[in-house]
């Protein structure tokens, strides 16, 4: 619930939550609902309702991978949630962004890996190591597939973060620069 939490906080996504693709693990339906769920109007018979429900905007699909026996891949068991079959078109038909994003989380924070002395025992540190994951990977590290191409000083090819493709820098930050100053959020919320 704190993650919609923070969503919903931030200027993209107040109204309705985000296209949404997730595992079979529960929890974001209801958290869903909680956060960005409304009650419905009263229509002036009965009891007034008490209980939020989804908007039929929202688009929210479940991919389950398949497994037999022995733990072999067999497919994927695609859940609509909310929304109808154009929530596909939406949120994709792969799992593969969702599972790229989250090695790369793995790599990064040792926190995440399974079976592991560097295992989070308590909630707080764990939230700690995962901001400062995402703030290195979206302020210090270029990312192949955001590069831009350029044709001055030699070079082929402009390294940019995600921060640099979403407009919020214009270089690569360094550790040190992270470490030593203080970044001030320039939008108005």
């Amino acid at each position: 619930m704190d993650l919609w939490t923070q969503v919903k906080q931030r200027q993209a996504h107040r109204e309705s939550p985000p296209p949404l693709v997730s595992d079979g693990w529960g929890g974001h339906r209801e958290a869903l609902v909680e956060v960005y769920g409304q009650v419905p109007p009263y229509r002036g018979r009965g009891r007034p309702p008490t209980c939020k429900q989804p908007d039929e905007t929202w688009r929210y699909t479940q991919m389950v991978k398949q497994h037999d026996d022995q733990g072999h891949f067999l497919g994927v068991d695609i859940r609509i949630i909310y929304g109808d079959a154009d929530t596909l078109q939406a949120t994709g038909q792969s799992t593969a962004y969702c599972e790229r994003a989250n090695l790369t989380a793995r790599l990064m924070n040792s926190r995440l890996v399974r079976k592991t002395l560097g295992f989070s025992k308590q909630v707080a540190m764990l939230r700690a190591a995962s901001i400062w994951e995402d703030v290195i990977y979206n302020l210090t590290r270029a990312v192949k597939t955001l590069r831009v191409a350029v044709t001055e000083d030699g070079r082929r090819w402009q390294p940019r973060s995600p921060a640099m493709a979403a407009g919020l820098t214009d270089h690569l930050w360094s550790i040190r620069e992270l470490l030593t100053r203080i970044p001030i959020p320039t939008n108005s919320i």
